[in-house]
């Protein structure tokens, strides 16, 4: 198989394209350091695809500071919509296929139905736009890219909510979660399985695609099943988004529908109860 070049590599998604790459002795992942592989340079960027040739390209690289990017606007879309466009320019001079990670966080999710990649992407945070203007700096660079909508993700790596609740669940015997906020969470070795497989099957099915784990689940209903699988005692009491204010508003319910990754790419997903096990298994 041809090199395949992995942007963002120290951060969690790429460190679970490392471990399941390794799992699978998937050949020609790429995992260039930081300082090579800085998606702001262009110059950089240009002299990592003359080296290495890359037949794809994973963007994991990305400003996520959810509240953060409320003041840090610039630097949130330098990152989030110029980065991807580097890439995006770069990959149609070379013919490479990129796949940008991208999140739930493009919808307004004011409605109360699963999501499809079709539904109109309304933002409501600097983070969701941002990712969203990355989104559309694609397209018109390049038609050889899959961009992979993924929320509420977690792992075994890096900080997410469920090292977070684990963490704060054996300090405390009470914590106060949120509950009327509705997704899916995604466990990130899924997900990098996923961008595997996809490269595998060397699908030029390109596009838009919902990838989270299945099912639906409240945050409060998700830190109680991290307590119950992992056999710690600590209470949940549910709270409304109201009583947690927070700088960035987050969509009050981003179930994306993952009917067109099913069908199109045949990927199989597993319920993200099953998944939340497995993570746990591997934390413990």
């Amino acid at each position: 198989m041809d090199s395949i070049l992995v942007f963002g590599a120290s951060g969690q998604l790429g460190q679970c394209l490392a471990h399941v790459a390794k799992e699978r002795t998937t050949p020609g992942l790429i995992f260039p350091p930081e300082d090579q592989a800085n998606i702001l340079n262009l110059a950089g960027l240009r002299s990592l695809f003359e080296q290495h040739q890359p037949a794809y390209a994973i963007n994991c690289a990305a400003y996520t500071a959810v509240d953060k990017a409320e003041e840090e606007v610039e630097l949130a879309r330098k990152v989030n919509r110029d980065g991807a466009e580097n890439l995006a320019r770069l990959c149609g001079e070379f013919g490479t296929v990129l796949i940008q990670v991208s999140t739930d966080f493009v919808f307004a999710g004011t409605g109360n139905q699963p999501l499809r990649e079709t539904d109109p992407a309304e933002p409501i945070s600097v983070y969701g736009l941002t990712k969203l203007e990355g989104e559309q700096a694609i397209p018109p660079l390049t038609d050889k890219h899959f961009i992979l909508r993924t929320s509420w993700l977690y792992s075994e790596y890096a900080n997410n909510f469920v090292k977070t609740m684990l963490r704060l669940g054996r300090e405390r015997d009470e914590l106060r979660v949120i509950w009327d906020q509705a997704g899916t969470p995604c466990y990130a070795i899924d997900l990098a399985g996923c961008i595997l497989t996809i490269i595998e099957k060397q699908s030029a099915a390109y596009g838009i695609y919902h990838y989270s784990n299945e099912g639906v689940t409240s945050w409060y209903d998700f830190a109680t099943a991290i307590f119950e699988l992992s056999g710690l005692p600590t209470r949940t009491v549910p709270i409304r988004t109201a009583e947690y204010p927070t700088k960035a508003t987050r969509p009050a319910y981003s179930v994306m529908d993952k009917t067109k990754i099913k069908q199109t790419l045949s990927i199989a997903i597993p319920h993200w109860r099953t998944s939340l096990q497995t993570c746990l298994g591997r934390l413990s």
